[in-house]
């Protein structure tokens, strides 16, 4: 049966013949080299030792029980005979793999290695199969081949172990030769390393042929630096006798300095291997690359160790690889030897699979830690190389403890954990980072060995030991400090004993600023590691770093404060925010300002959490409270100000990324909390980024006007609710501000958003149906949108006048063409009803679209009966301070900010095909003007001035040119600079010319008014005017009526208080000026007008 599965597996391997000559050569073949791979080794050994050169009896009939001296001479002669044509060897090569992987693991292999130890021995024979050896890797496309390849190979370097029983040295005499051929096969090795992973749970993890492939790597590579042996008696580092002998690595930035002689001949020798070597420069890197990446997950210090080799390998990459020269030269020669002498050590520290380390790790170890005390302080000699080979100790420290197991390490830990601590602690003192950053690695390592996943440290008699030196290094601000921080902080995260977390917490109060400034690192650490570790700090422990940093917060250090500024937003804001609220109210601005930082940083750190904002708001509402209860002076002033702490949210609101979920639990919190002042005020800081969330704010808003119920007849008698008083109920109060809240919500939202008319949400699809042209009852109208709700909340009968002024005043962002519409029905039928609250609500939905539609909504066709119909208000008789009198002034000031509208920049407003048209008959402005100096006996319906259907017609009250009057007085006050030449250009020639002629002292008394408040508003751009001013005013004085003496003073005061240029104008007339008001504060029977004239004549007169 063996004999048909050898037949099986040798024809597998062969080629098919095309003779039985050669079919028989083959069989004879399997049949050998099955006899010789079976045998024993020491009995394979034998035979060869005592193998004649006798011929085989007959070369093609060895049968399976031939002897192995038989098998030997045909395989030795078969072998002969394919190297000299030059044939493959794969029919010998291939079972010499799989029996080196059969026998990777037992006793019973190295038949391989016997046989090619004795070929070897022959100079043609060894040419000829380490060439076809080197060929294997790179023709056989077989995971299993490549496996055994690996496996023989690396027995072939480790041969000095490997054949220490046989006296044969033919391996060794050819290794040289062996090592350039095989060399060519690290770019073969390379890509199976990089191939060789698998991804699982974000680590990368190796496969069976990458592991091997890895180790044959690192065998080859560590051979290549491998010396002859010269000295037999070369002592070793950890020698007792050789205290004194330094091994010295040339440093990266010494390459131009020579090493120290040897003898020509070797060094011409070696240096062939360390080229070859040096030429593989890159694939080394990624070799490590992918070790680093395997052991990230359970071999930590391994990996650190790992971590610093390929930021040393890419140093080299970079320092020497930039010199433009040839091989051999001085510079490549240094580096050569650089990589040679560090990567004998790197390279049999990284393997993945040893079962030699086990047995010499201590001899190791002595010498590592043996070559850290020797360069601890620079050594004397060589001091530009000491640093490095410091780190290179360290390097190889990290890659040594971080081999073993958990059991292992304690084992290693129990026996050599204080020689380590001590030879480590003093190193903590050097000015290198990567030195100190992997010494903390190590001692870590060593102190709190690695745990079990989420147990606490219980063994703690090492650090115990080690504690009051550990902090005692926290007294100074260095290297020292910064490396022993990380350690103590794991520890106080680890230990269930709390004793050296009290330790740290007091250092942070002390006078010492290097001690609270390290004792402040150590939290910083700990907070940090708390969030990444599964070791949790109790919520005591939380509390006390929490006060402990508010403290902080009013050091004298500004280091220290921004540092604590930083750290608190980490923590749970329940314990911090409350005190940073209250800290931001300190009459200390050190404090306020810390506090302030800390604040906005623990919003931007939760800033996709609703409930840390609703805490602040809570805070900030609570805090008002308590202030208004105490009604004292303390931390915080008497009068509370909630923007001290509002207005850091536009900062944090930069860092909110989604606003839906945010905007609909501060909605729903506001409606919750309707009467919190403070939730509108902090709603109002966020306006712009409400108004990105437009729809789901709106949505929100209509949701709940929903669910609110109306004001009706019976909830209120007839219309008390229109006014709300302190002593009302409380329910009272809840509804007024739940009417109240979407309305502010509303009011919030930038204009923009009322801009878009195929928005659903504002304005449904009434637009579209026109029935905004048709809507004398609102009521009736059952579209759902924020139009309809801002619509009933104006026009209800039963309403606040809050939250109708409110809602009106909302009203008026609404599209011109959705508003005006409806303003224009609804004050028609106000108009004929004489309802005076609807015409007041109306009115201010017009003026407010006045002010932020501007010509938008004056050139909208419907303005013109608004016009109209504000004029017949005008009209109605009236006392001051009735209801009538309140109508007729929100009249008053629409006419006027229509003024103000047409005389705007054209260019401000993309209105199509409406430009400026004050000119035209459609103009307010010359309407206004027109009405004001128009006969005073043009006669007006009867009807117009009341309630009576009648056709007859009388003047034109007197009042109605008071209020033409008064609309060019408002305008006057409200309009913007653009639009000042234009109405003065208008407004005073008219003026001035109608004031000569006209006949009512009444109504010129007026229009005098209007020239004062011109100029009294308008200043510089009447000066084209001011000496007809200056004729106007005196011409009052002398011959005017009282009032008329009372506007023209009032003038002439205002040119007098006028700038120089106008001065200059109306000099000339001062003399005249001076004797008219020295009559007049003499003689006039107003003691007013008096009064008023000798302040004049005074100014005049000094």
């Amino acid at each position: 049966m063996e004999q048909t599965q050898q037949l099986l597996w040798k024809s597998d391997l062969s080629e098919p013949s095309e003779s039985s000559s050669q079919a028989m050569m083959s069989v004879t073949l399997g049949r050998a080299m099955t006899a010789l791979l079976s045998a024993r080794p020491r009995k394979l050994n034998d035979a060869i030792s005592r193998l004649s050169p006798h011929p085989l009896n007959s070369i093609g009939h060895i049968s399976i029980s031939a002897s192995l001296d038989d098998s030997l001479r045909f395989l030795h002669t078969y072998l002969n005979d394919a190297a000299e044509k030059n044939e493959p060897l794969h029919e010998i090569l291939i079972p010499m793999l799989e029996n080196s992987l059969r026998y990777k693991d037992t006793k019973n292999g190295g038949q391989s290695m016997v046989l090619l130890n004795w070929l070897f021995q022959d100079d043609f024979l060894f040419r000829a199969i380490a060439t076809d050896l080197a060929k294997v890797i790179s023709t056989k496309d077989d995971r299993f081949i490549a496996l055994g390849w690996c496996t023989l190979v690396r027995a072939l370097l480790d041969h000095e172990t490997a054949m220490t029983q046989f006296p044969m040295n033919g391996i060794m005499e050819r290794y040289s030769d062996l090592l350039k051929m095989l060399s060519s096969c690290i770019p073969y090795l390379s890509h199976i390393v990089e191939k060789g992973s698998t991804l699982q749970e974000g680590h990368e993890l190796p496969s069976r042929l990458a592991i091997s492939a890895a180790d044959c790597f690192l065998a080859l590579t560590e051979a290549l630096t491998k010396k002859a042996k010269v000295a037999s008696n070369k002592p070793k580092l950890s020698d007792s006798n050789a205290p004194k002998r330094q091994l010295t690595l040339v440093a990266i930035d010494s390459g131009d300095k020579k090493a120290k002689p040897v003898s020509e001949s070797l060094v011409t020798s070696h240096m062939e291997m360390e080229y070859i070597l040096w030429d593989h420069l890159e694939e080394l890197i990624c070799l490590v690359q992918k070790l680093l990446a395997w052991s990230r997950k359970s071999r930590s210090l391994h990996a650190k160790g790992l971590e610093q080799v390929l930021q040393w390998l890419r140093e080299i990459k970079g320092h020497y690889r930039h010199f433009e020269v040839e091989t051999g030269s001085k510079v490549i020669k240094s580096g050569a030897l650089l990589l040679s002498s560090c990567w004998k050590h790197y390279g049999k520290l990284m393997h993945l699979e040893d079962q030699k380390f086990s047995h010499h790790y201590q001899e190791l170890l002595d010498q590592y830690l043996a070559g850290i005390q020797l360069y601890a302080g620079g050594h004397p000699e060589n001091k530009d190389g000491g640093a490095e080979t410091r780190k290179f100790f360290l390097n190889c420290l990290c890659l040594l403890l971080g081999r073993f197991d958990r059991k292992k390490f304690e084992t290693i830990v129990s026996e050599y954990g204080i020689r380590i601590s001590h030879a480590l602690l003093p190193q903590l003192h050097s000015s290198d980072d990567d030195v100190v950053d992997g010494i903390v690695c190590i001692l870590k390592a060593v102190i709190f060995k690695p745990q079990s996943s989420g147990s606490s440290l219980t063994d703690t008699r090492e650090v115990d030991a080690m504690l009051p030196l550990l902090i005692h290094l926290l007294d100074e601000r260095d290297g020292t400090a910064r490396a022993v921080v990380m350690l103590i902080a794991e520890y106080c995260l680890m230990s269930k004993d709390g004793h050296c977390f009290k330790e740290v917490l007091e250092r942070l109060t002390s006078g010492n600023v290097q001690q609270r400034t390290n004792a402040l690192d150590v939290i910083s650490e700990l907070i940090c590691m708390s969030s990444d570790s599964k070791d949790k700090l109790s919520q005591l422990s939380w509390q006390d770093i929490a006060n402990h940093l508010l403290e902080r917060l009013e050091d004298e250090e500004i280091a220290i404060r921004k540092q604590t500024s930083t750290l608190l937003p980490m923590i749970d804001p329940s314990l911090v925010l409350p005190s940073l609220v209250h800290l931001i109210y300190s009459s200390d601005e050190r404090l306020q300002s810390s506090a302030s930082d800390a604040c906005v940083g623990m919003l931007k750190y939760h800033s996709q959490n609703a409930e840390v904002i609703c805490m602040l708001l809570d805070c900030l509402s609570t805090l008002s409270q308590s202030i208004d209860l105490q009604n004292t002076a303390g931390v915080v002033g008497s009068k509370f100000d909630s923007d001290r702490v509002l207005r850091l949210i536009p900062e944090w609101s930069k860092s909110v990324q989604s606003w839906d979920v945010l905007i609909g639990l501060l909605i729903e919190k506001m409606f919750a909390e309707p009467s919190n002042a403070t939730i509108v005020k902090f709603l109002s800081y966020i306006s712009e980024h409400l108004a990105e969330a437009a729809d789901a704010v709106l949505s929100c808003v209509l949701l709940h006007a929903k669910r609110r119920e109306e004001i009706d007849e019976n909830s209120f008698s007839g219309r008390e609710c229109q006014t709300y008083r302190s002593d009302d109920s409380e329910k009272m109060q809840q509804t007024l501000f739940e009417h109240l809240c979407p309305l502010l919500i509303i009011r919030m939202l930038p204009l923009r958003v009322f801009n878009d008319l195929n928005s659903s949400i504002v304005y449904g699809q009434l637009f579209n149906q026109g029935i905004f042209h048709d809507c004398g009852d609102i009521n009736a109208i059952s579209e759902d949108c924020v139009t309809i709700l801002l619509l009933k909340r104006t026009f209800c009968e039963f309403e606040f006048n809050d939250v109708r002024k409110l809602a009106a005043e909302l009203c008026g962002r609404l599209h011109p063409k959705v508003l005006i519409p409806v303003v224009s029905s609804q004050l028609e039928i106000a108009t004929g009803s004489r309802d005076i609250l609807k015409i007041k609500a109306s009115l201010f939905s017009v003026c407010t679209s006045l002010v932020v539609r501007g010509r938008e909504s004056l050139s909208h066709p419907l303005m013109l009966k608004i016009r109209k119909t504000l004029e017949t208000m005008l009209l109605w008789p009236s006392v001051d301070g009735d209801e009538v009198s309140k109508a007729q002034h929100g009249c008053i000031d629409s006419l006027a900010l229509m003024i103000c509208a047409e005389l705007q920049d054209p260019e401000s407003f993309s209105i199509v095909g409406k430009k400026g048209d004050a000119s035209s008959g459609n103009s307010v402005l010359t309407c206004v003007i027109n009405k004001l100096i128009q006969d005073n006996h043009q006669p007006v319906l009867l009807s117009n001035l009341d309630d009576v259907k009648c056709s007859s017609e009388v003047p034109v009250p007197l009042s109605f040119y008071m209020c033409m009057a008064n609309v060019l007085i408002s305008a006057c006050q409200k309009i913007l600079d653009s639009g000042k030449k234009p109405f003065v250009r208008k407004t005073l020639p008219c003026l001035i010319h109608s004031v000569k002629v006209m006949t009512n002292s009444e109504i010129r008394a007026a229009c005098i008014q209007v020239l004062f408040s011109s100029v009294y508003h308008l200043k510089s751009t009447v000066l084209p005017y001011s000496a007809d001013l200056l004729e106007v005013s005196l011409k009052a004085l002398r011959k005017g009526s009282e009032k008329e003496r009372m506007a023209g003073a009032k003038l002439l005061g205002s040119l007098m208080a006028s700038d120089d240029a106008i001065l200059e104008t109306i000099s000339g007339g001062l003399v005249e000026a001076r004797s008219i008001l020295s009559s007049i504060s003499s003689t006039d029977p107003s003691v007013e007008l008096r009064q008023v004239c000798g302040k004049l004549l005074a100014c005049l007169i000094s």
